[in-house]
């Protein structure tokens, strides 16, 4: 039996919250385990003075984290879902998840106003495309400026820079480290609908490794994989990435699966939404189904032109 494991993980203050959540969990299924973690730099932590999209879109968050746990350094590595591209390296896989937290995305204003009391001409700060397509679409007279950095920069910036009238960020993240009180306003998913996998810890082991698989499979979420697969094989289809604004959500009832999509143009002049629902042994068709149904109805247009030529 396993006796050490050895977790990857990046160093802002949100992630070790999740190392050591996942490390708490593993500690509790199984108490004889020596558990250490180990901090990993990576591209999106290094290079922060320009937008994901232009520095090579989500992997740039797990990239280093992975090659350690190829090179054997690491025996696990934990994320945030939403970081994951949906195309693993060779060797890798997705061997568990914990339960989700509240997936959806928080509102932040210094004057206490809420997004649809913001005045015209107001800045709304975001490092996401899916979230400034989707205020567009609905207050196209606010201005989406890009921001980066991690929760708390964030927040030091709205408050503190001039620059910012209000950020967006995930609730998940702020409630995570205890600022939850800083939020002015959770946004209703029928404004902003999630990324997909949002507010999800994904553990991501080494396919030929089946000790460490069977100790994750023991403090996984099964309610909360279900959601991640369908979400994940939508995105899949779409061959997405933070450079395309795509949100996606799934709730489970009973043994449903009920999904919602969206596909935006940048701007926010185009937004294509739909759902879908299917049993729960469907999951991964069903993403793929609601992805296919949204490219008919003009998402395919919309990806044509945000690809480089």
């Amino acid at each position: 039996m396993k006796q050490s494991l050895r977790i990857g993980t990046r160093g802002s203050k949100l992630a070790l919250w999740q190392a050591n959540h996942i490390s708490n969990l593993l500690s509790i299924s199984h108490p004889e385990l020596e558990i250490e973690i180990q901090v990993i730099k990576t591209t999106g932590d290094a290079v922060l003075d320009s937008p994901l999209s232009e520095i090579g879109g989500k992997g740039v968050f797990v990239k280093e984290i992975e090659e350690a746990l190829l090179s054997e350094n690491i025996d696990i590595a934990v994320h945030s879902m939403k970081d994951v591209p949906t195309i693993l390296p060779e060797g890798l896989v997705i061997s568990a998840v914990a339960k989700r937290h509240d997936p959806r995305d928080a509102f932040i204003s210094k004057t206490g106003l809420t997004l649809a009391e913001l005045p015209e001409g107001s800045r709304v700060g975001t490092g996401s495309l899916r979230r400034g397509s989707q205020i567009l679409h609905h207050f196209p007279s606010l201005n989406i400026v890009s921001i980066r950095g991690n929760v708390d920069t964030r927040i030091g910036k709205l408050k503190e820079s001039g620059e910012f009238d209000a950020i967006v960020l995930a609730v998940a993240g702020l409630e995570r480290m205890g600022l939850g009180g800083e939020i002015t306003e959770i946004i209703s998913p029928e404004i902003m609908l999630p990324a997909p996998g949002q507010g999800i810890v994904a553990i991501e082991s080494r396919v030929n490794d089946q000790e460490t698989t069977d100790l994750l499979r023991k403090i996984n979420h099964i309610e909360t994989e279900i959601a991640a697969i369908s979400e994940r094989a939508f995105l899949y289809r779409l061959g997405g990435d933070c450079n395309v604004p795509v949100g996606c959500h799934a709730s489970l009832n009973d043994n449903f699966v009920n999904l919602s999509g969206i596909i935006s143009s940048p701007d926010g002049k185009v937004l294509i939404k739909n759902d879908t629902s299917g049993p729960i042994e469907e999951a991964r068709q069903l993403g793929e189904k609601l992805a296919d149904m949204m490219l008919q109805e003009g998402g395919n247009k919309i990806l044509e032109e945000l690809s480089p030529s």
